[in-house]
């Protein structure tokens, strides 16, 4: 896979090259989030909570939670905690004051901390999701690995993640859009000019589909399916540990 970070001039490794990325958006976040997939990244949160609610999870890690969108959202399971785990104090922050504003700080807590070496126990958590997270690891296959450790046995993991659509014509839409629209968003409205051709520059490498679900299967997951959404330019995929 190849390796795409935000300040390819730093000297900095991927991981903090995001957390001071993620930091300078923070405050933005949202609000380019919504306009940059047109509301859409809603909907597919929804289908994630839709998922992890038919399983009765008692406890629920969201890995790279940002501002706590999808740990909001997962809020409507049965949960009785909630833990959103994330590199960027800035984007923490964000959450913090979401949550507390929904009155949900007693089942969320927010913590600053590395997916790819995680401070909790062996088989901790029933239901484990990362949303638009997975491409931002700086060795994907250790942030799998840990995720595998801190699941329980029969637990759920999910991920939501960007993909690149293989029929004619959203191929070329998509294409279009990431190269030439996406940048120019992010330029107009974000404090960081380089951070929204990262995140296009990211996505358009990552492994998709079934390259993903084969390196999900050689981590040790099972019962592994992708499920395409809005023509292919995001896909739920889900897995469990045996």
């Amino acid at each position: 896979m190849t390796k795409v970070n935000p300040y390819k001039d730093s000297d900095l490794g991927k991981k903090e090259q995001v957390a001071k990325m993620f930091d300078t958006i923070s405050k933005e976040y949202d609000g380019l989030n919504r306009v940059i997939s047109f509301g859409i990244d809603v909907k597919w949160r929804k289908k994630v909570v839709a998922i992890v609610k038919n399983k009765n999870p008692k406890t629920i890690l969201d890995i790279a939670t940002g501002t706590g969108d999808l740990a909001i959202n997962l809020a409507e399971t049965s949960a009785e905690k909630i833990i959103g785990l994330d590199i960027s104090s800035g984007m923490l922050e964000v959450g913090k004051e979401k949550i507390k504003a929904k009155k949900l700080d007693q089942t969320i807590d927010m913590i600053l901390g590395d997916s790819e070496n995680m401070p909790f126990d062996d088989n901790s958590f029933d239901a484990i999701t990362v949303a638009f997270g997975v491409r931002n690891f700086e060795t994907l296959e250790n942030g799998l690995k840990e995720i595998l450790r801190v699941l329980k046995p029969g637990g759920t993991f999910v991920i939501l993640e960007t993909s690149v659509p293989d029929k004619t014509p959203y191929k070329q839409g998509y294409h279009f859009y990431s190269k030439n629209i996406l940048p120019v968003i992010g330029k107009l409205f974000s404090k960081d000019k380089i951070a929204y051709k990262y995140l296009s520059e990211s996505a358009s490498v990552f492994p998709y589909g079934e390259a993903l679900n084969n390196i999900l299967r050689n981590i040790g997951f099972s019962n592994i399916e992708d499920l395409p959404q809005t023509f292919g330019v995001a896909t739920i995929y889900t897995a469990s540990k045996t």
